[in-house]
């Protein structure tokens, strides 16, 4: 059998029309008025400097705006607490993201939970965890939200089914585990650490690979006919799976690159373009 290709990078770019769309009518009703993320770079790591661009350059491709904050590489956490602070204060800023990571010496999660709530569109915050988790209105941690985006597009039935995420970080193996959770699947966690890790994901009928190490997940472990979500990327075009000898026997896979990828960066431009929304609408 074919498998269903899980495309992040068309539903990304057809999310950006609708996006366009609601940004031009919002300006209209608004006195020209747009959503503004604010996006917070510490430091001089390339790898973040370039993903800062790239949310940059999403936010220009749908008409709203973005306010590039730089900070060097000595800020202490007071600072940067101060700078949220600011943000926080500011009507005009709709959505916050720091990036991470942070310089050692500053404390990245009491960074992040300093940002407002209603402005926390790339759902770093405790209380945005904690409100997920509860089945409250929170912006959802965007990878994670974004793979919920993704299988929802492609009509993929997640109730009853057994879903494992191998990976248990604050921002995608725990929300994802939830989400699922929320969504009505059965959800077992597994990490590195997890014994008869290859019986346990061979159970799975929906498999979101997290774990952060290049193919450390094995064909061979997954069963035929289940859907594989591979949430890695590493250099050389690979994944936290091995995919290739996959595409013939699973049920549907998502790419990469183009996977889960874009729909990261589309989720937190997505999550801006609601907040916006509310505050200016």
């Amino acid at each position: 059998m074919s498998a269903l290709v899980l495309d992040g990078k068309a539903l990304a770019e057809k999310t950006e029309q609708e996006l366009s769309a609601r940004i031009a009518a919002l300006k209209a009703r608004s006195n020209g008025q747009t959503p503004i993320l604010a996006t917070i770079l510490v430091g001089d790591d390339p790898a973040s400097a370039t993903y800062v661009k790239m949310k940059g350059n999403a936010c220009t491709r749908i008409g709203m705006e973005s306010l590039k904050v730089e900070m060097p590489s000595s800020t202490t956490t007071e600072q940067l607490l101060a700078k949220i602070q600011e943000l926080n204060n500011n009507p005009n800023v709709h959505g916050i993201l720091l990036q991470h990571p942070v310089p050692h010496q500053i404390d990245e999660r009491l960074c992040f939970d300093a940002i407002s709530a209603e402005k926390d569109v790339d759902g770093v915050t405790c209380l945005g965890f904690g409100r997920m988790s509860m089945g409250e209105e929170a912006y959802g941690c965007a990878t994670p939200k974004g793979i919920m985006r993704l299988l929802e597009a492609y009509g993929i039935e997640l109730a009853g089914k057994h879903a494992v995420v191998v990976g248990r970080s604050p921002i995608l193996g725990k929300p994802m585990a939830l989400m699922l959770l929320n969504a009505n699947a059965t959800v077992t966690i597994c990490h590195s650490r997890t014994q008869n890790l290859p019986a346990l994901i061979k159970q799975a009928d929906v498999l979101v690979g997290a774990v952060g190490k290049p193919e450390f997940i094995k064909a061979e472990w997954i069963k035929d006919g289940a859907v594989v979500v591979d949430a890695g990327y590493h250099p050389g075009g690979v994944g936290d799976i091995e995919l290739k000898p996959l595409v013939d026997r699973v049920a549907a896979y998502t790419p990469v690159p183009g996977g889960v990828g874009p729909m990261t960066i589309n989720t937190l431009i997505y999550q801006t373009v609601d907040s916006g929304e509310k505050k200016i609408g």
